[in-house]
């Protein structure tokens, strides 16, 4: 479970690892004294506790731009004030700690934190039985039916994966970052570049069509992911 800690206070920065680390010692747990080390970090987390009032960027705008890069963190906000409590659940916050800190409070958060991390984990993967392959879904480029066969285009090392297999099927399994854009494609809405009426571009130039009959619907959709926190990751 990788966790950080953020905090310009080093005392309750040092005091929050360490009620975690007693709790949860083989967690991969890294600390930073503003938002803006959080986010140049490169670091990908599933859970972040932060404070609000910070030098710098302030923990709800942090927060802001960790949804824009990572749509499932788990985020807990540990602050001083009440005053940001409603920004902090426009954020899909998990839990609004209040300091002093209670470490009772803190442990009981930090264990149904990593049980949401671990759902969010098991929603994101897409278990292949007839290859023995789990797929992160957010590998996953776009998906295009050949017949009887399925090939899933992935980012990355840009490689597919060929299956056999339905659209229907495999859509079941996808979470609510896929569109079904045309009887022959589903695609992952976090890589579009561009759109229009008949066709949808994503990163490295891979082109799409799209159903003249679904795009009114695709754009709400579209906008609907955007709104939520999605971003394109161009």
């Amino acid at each position: 479970m990788n966790i950080a800690v953020a905090d310009d206070d080093k005392s309750i920065r040092e005091h929050i690892c360490e009620l975690i680390k007693k709790h949860d010692p083989k967690c991969n747990l890294n600390s930073f004294a503003t938002g803006k080390e959080l986010l140049t970090s490169g670091n990908k987390f599933d859970i972040v506790f932060l404070d609000i009032k910070m030098n710098g960027i302030n923990g709800i705008n942090t927060a802001k731009l960790l949804r824009e890069r990572q749509e499932d963190v788990v985020l807990v906000f540990v602050t001083g004030i009440k005053e940001y409590v409603f920004e902090a659940l426009e954020l899909y916050a998990f839990q609004y700690l209040l300091k002093p800190i209670d470490e009772k409070k803190l442990i009981e958060v930090l264990y149904r934190a990593e049980r949401e991390a671990d759902k969010n984990k098991e929603r994101c993967r897409l278990f292949i039985k007839t290859k023995n392959i789990t797929l992160d879904q957010s590998d996953i480029l776009y998906i295009e039916s050949r017949g009887k066969k399925l090939e899933i285009h992935t980012v990355g090392l840009r490689k597919s994966i060929e299956i056999y297999g339905t659209l229907e099927n495999i859509q079941g399994k996808l979470g609510e970052n896929f569109y079904r854009c045309h009887r022959s494609y589903i695609v992952n809405m976090m890589y579009i570049e561009e759109y229009d009426n008949e066709s949808i571009t994503l990163i490295y130039g891979d082109k799409v069509y799209l159903t003249k009959k679904k795009y009114g619907e695709f754009v709400k959709a579209y906008m609907w992911y955007l709104q939520k926190g999605g971003v394109p990751d161009v």
